[in-house]
């Protein structure tokens, strides 16, 4: 059976990798959206185009990649540190987060998350 020292330990380290996946999902989001766009200018030539896209893929993995932070901001503060000064820590930080979010899918979608999908009309 688990000590609490021990399911700390457990839970910091699950923490830590969710945090890991987080920023990898960003940096390989980033290298992945560069090649689309160096592969976009190469074969169509349409800068606007191929920024559009490079635009649009980058933020859709730094919106994945926060999501990853946040939950793992969660897992530690409700699971390892559930005081009052760590849950207003946490608040502060998601709403941050939630900002970020919102303004790069309104960069990217071009409409906020919650005024549903475009129609041609």
């Amino acid at each position: 059976m688990l000590g609490e020292e021990d399911a700390v330990g457990m839970i910091h380290a699950i923490t830590r990798v969710v945090e890991v996946a987080g920023i990898a999902t960003i940096l390989m989001g980033a290298i992945v959206s560069a090649v689309f766009f160096a592969r976009a200018l190469l074969t169509q030539g349409d800068r606007k185009a191929a920024y559009k896209g490079l635009r649009s893929n980058l933020g859709r993995s730094i919106l994945l990649g926060l999501e990853l932070l946040v939950a793992a901001d969660i897992i530690n503060t409700v699971a390892i540190e559930p005081t009052l000064e760590s849950v207003a820590v946490l608040a502060g930080i998601v709403a941050i987060r939630t900002f970020l979010s919102f303004s790069l899918e309104l960069e990217i979608e071009g409409r906020w998350p919650w005024q549903g999908h475009k129609t041609d009309n």
